[in-house]
């Protein structure tokens, strides 16, 4: 018998393939890739890369309440970014979403993203 626990929630896009939301095992949950959509309309938000990005850090936060934490028991953030010169950018919104002491962090260049967006976001949470 496994002890893997499937998280949804409707706060956050459905999955729109082979997986789940996120997968929490034990005190660990694995979130996965949130890229900018809205959840009631499951299309990318329009606006500029930084109003994607936090309809990103949105999409994780509810995924993250649904398991029973918050963005705040992140231990690990990886960001998948079709052009790094956005950066900067993702650490002032990420900013935004997180206090210190702050996750590890993994920044990766990536060719292209489901949907041609900008931004993909998944994280690795440790409740308490």
């Amino acid at each position: 018998m496994s002890n893997k626990q499937i998280i949804h929630t409707d706060k956050a896009p459905a999955a729109i393939g082979t997986y789940s939301q996120a997968v929490k095992v034990g005190t660990t949950v694995y979130l996965s890739g949130q890229i900018p959509l809205v959840p009631e309309t499951m299309e990318v938000v329009d606006g500029d890369f930084t109003t994607k990005t936090h309809q990103v850090f949105r999409n994780l936060q509810a995924v993250a309440e649904a398991a029973g934490g918050s963005l705040q028991d992140a231990a690990k953030i990886t960001i998948y970014l079709t052009d790094l010169g956005n950066f900067q950018l993702v650490n002032e919104v990420m900013a935004q979403y997180f206090e210190q002491p702050y996750p590890a962090r993994a920044a990766v260049g990536v060719k292209e993203l489901p949907k041609g967006v900008p931004v993909e976001i998944e994280a690795i949470l440790e409740l308490n």
